[in-house]
């Protein structure tokens, strides 16, 4: 049973394993969904898929499972199907007693199914009202849009009046691509890879294990139990490039930094321009006024903070590499030299380029901030996220 659903799960590369093929069987023998496509798509999606990056997989493999099964008849007399027997029992459980009198009215549910194959073939256009042939509106028990307590729904892709005896209708599920959009929802996905929980500070959550615990050994007598509150413990500092060739990036950088600071509670975010030169800021308008030391970064924040700077890394060549190279100031050093000193002084830094991959190629300073990273560049998609989150675990 299922056996093809689970491998075309398994073609669309979504990590199910035989234990989760197992706990959905289970859930079908449970009645947890039964006879409707909306309901097995919830069920089967809630068994099979453990992790949020893996739900467009998902719908892609169900869509693809379940495109051109639109009939029910062919459902029910597929031999892969369920027995029919098996389904009629199973409908005289969930039905109501009104409603089961409601389809005896028609002379059963045989005789409610062999009315409508008959009508479907005898019908050659479209009804609208009436209350016999299959259409829209109207009292006829087949259609939509209509009213009749023991009738069927066709094609109507809604319930208005909640009575049909059954929903007969195609079920469009959308293609998502991980690939295409990457929103807020999505960054927080991938950035969930750089996690390292603890508990610290006052306790104000309950610990249930231990005040259950405590309880029983206290003669039955309640003793509460609480722990400080369980949070993501990584650290992070994030440096965005600002301006210039960055503009068409702002909203991309944005969600970043949505997403990045409801995700880590110790972060910092510093801004610069083109490259990292003696000095960033933390407030584009005072960038003039209120800067703070590089080397006081690295003075300040311990060497177990996670580094991520965010840029296209597009300028001339020179602004990397020379003294005074800077559009904006004179800076003594070059920016290959800052950029030196903070992975020298931090155990893991990445850069995050929101420029295609596919156009790197063709930028010198691209290519030497890229050599200076140890190729830990990546570009700000949801693989790319995945990789750079994943090299900051290590």
């Amino acid at each position: 049973m299922l056996v093809d659903f689970f491998q075309t799960m398994r073609t669309y590369r979504v990590p199910c394993s035989i234990r989760e093929y197992l706990d959905l069987i289970n859930a079908l023998k449970h009645h947890l969904a039964f006879a409707d496509l909306d309901d097995f798509y919830h069920v089967s999606k809630l068994c099979l898929v453990k992790d949020e990056r893996h739900y467009d997989k998902f719908d892609k493999a169900f869509a693809h499972y379940f495109e051109g099964i639109d009939k029910l008849d062919e459902i029910l007399t597929s031999a892969k199907g369920i027995p029919e027997e098996w389904m009629k029992s199973e409908f005289e459980r969930m039905f109501s007693k009104e409603e089961m009198e409601a389809i005896e009215s028609q002379g059963g549910f045989d005789e409610l199914m062999k009315k409508f194959r008959e009508r479907l073939e005898e019908q050659e256009k479209r009804h609208r009202g009436g209350n016999r042939m299959i259409g829209t509106g109207g009292t006829s028990p087949f259609g939509a849009d209509g009213f009749n307590p023991e009738g069927m729904r066709v094609d109507q892709g809604r319930s208005r009046h909640k009575k049909a005896i059954k929903v007969w209708e195609q079920r469009n599920y959308r293609n998502l691509d991980d690939d295409i959009e990457l929103g807020i929802r999505n960054i927080k996905v991938a950035l969930r890879r750089l996690r390292k929980f603890a508990r610290t500070g006052a306790a104000e959550e309950l610990d249930l294990d231990d005040t259950i615990s405590s309880t029983a050994n206290n003669a039955g007598f309640l003793d509460i139990k609480m722990v400080p509150e369980r949070h993501n413990a990584v650290k992070v500092l994030l440096f965005f490039d600002i301006g210039g060739t960055m503009d068409p990036f702002v909203r991309v950088c944005e969600e970043l930094f949505s997403a990045a600071r409801a995700e880590f509670k110790h972060m910092e975010t510093f801004y610069f321009h083109n490259c990292l030169y003696e000095s960033v800021w933390k407030d584009n308008r005072r960038k003039n006024s209120e800067r703070t030391p590089t080397w006081e970064l690295m003075r300040r924040f311990t060497k177990d903070y996670k580094v991520i700077f965010v840029g296209d890394a597009m300028m001339a060549p020179y602004e990397v590499t020379h003294v005074g190279g800077s559009v904006e100031h004179w800076n003594d050093e070059a920016g290959a030299v800052w950029l030196q000193r903070m992975k020298e002084t931090f155990d893991k830094v990445v850069w995050l380029n929101p420029v295609p991959d596919s156009q790197w190629g063709w930028s010198n300073s691209l290519n030497t901030i890229r050599d200076i990273m140890e190729d830990k560049m990546y570009p700000l998609t949801i693989n790319g996220l995945e990789d750079a989150m994943r090299e900051l675990t290590r």
